[in-house]
């Protein structure tokens, strides 16, 4: 893409309370704003990263900070009976817009599938509680998360499952569901990400957000590569990119598709920055 070329972006998911960016979070915020990305989601994965995220988007920053509060599938072993209580006093805060990151991970399953399972339902509820979109995880169990989602998505506000890598069948699934998708720096992978770059070609734009989910998945296909090998907001227009090309539109349509869908998925302020 030409450097020159500047969309305005928002990335999703980003994880911008992890340790990797101690050191110059104020520097990879401005390189987010010289790269169009003027709006970040930022991720909570337990009630410690959590709050961390909402004191981010609390703070003054060069570019719009937002936050979800959930808890990861991998930190549900950790989650005890002031979690839910935690949970809800964290989403009452205006930057926060979605409950999660949750849902199930039985690929690597860092904690115990029935433990999953009943923080992934008790999060859900809590979302149809405070009328929430959720922000969502799956990996290696979609007929049980799909099983289970199924049973509350009439009165959720909304779910993007974060970080789509899943099958065609899959995805038909949850776009019958009504629910968004998010692509990140995986449809850069020429090793991994072939069959993504296939099945982007079937999200609806209205369906479809854009995300890093730094300082993970940097995209493989960045020349320079980041000498460090972290990944950023900043890099978020690669993906916009590598989504376009497939997808077969101009960038700058699908950077304003997607911006505006991201928007009202969040009910993001609409001011510019």
């Amino acid at each position: 893409m030409n450097s020159e070329q500047v969309f305005e972006l928002v990335d999703i998911g980003v994880n911008l309370d992890h340790r990797s960016f101690d050191k110059d979070r104020t520097a990879v915020l401005q390189r987010a704003l010289e790269a169009g990305v003027k709006t970040l989601v930022l991720t909570g994965t337990n009630v410690r990263s959590s709050q961390a995220v909402l004191e981010l988007a609390r703070s003054e920053s060069l570019v719009r900070l937002y936050s979800t509060a959930g808890v990861h599938p991998h930190d549900a072993q950790r989650a005890d009976d002031r979690t839910l209580s935690q949970l809800r006093n964290l989403a009452a805060a205006e930057q926060v817009v979605a409950i999660g990151e949750c849902g199930l991970d039985f690929d690597r399953d860092f904690s115990p599938r029935p433990v999953q399972e009943r923080w992934f339902e008790a999060q859900l509820e809590l979302a149809c509680e405070l009328n929430l979109p959720v922000f969502l995880h799956e990996r290696a169990a979609h007929v049980r998360f799909a099983g289970i989602l199924s049973q509350y998505r009439s009165r959720l506000a909304g779910g993007v499952v974060h970080c789509f890598t899943g099958t065609r069948e899959e995805l038909e699934t949850y776009l019958a569901m009504g629910l968004h998708i998010g692509i990140t720096g995986w449809i850069c992978d020429e090793r991994r990400g072939l069959a993504l770059r296939e099945l982007v070609k079937y999200i609806p734009l209205d369906r479809l957000m854009l995300e890093t989910d730094a300082p993970f998945l940097t995209p493989r296909n960045m020349r320079p590569k980041p000498k460090n090998g972290r990944n950023e907001p900043a890099f978020l227009p690669v993906v916009l990119e590598a989504v376009a090309q497939e997808l077969g539109r101009p960038v700058s349509d699908v950077a304003a598709a997607t911006t505006h869908t991201a928007r009202q998925f969040f009910k993001l302020d609409q001011t510019a920055v």
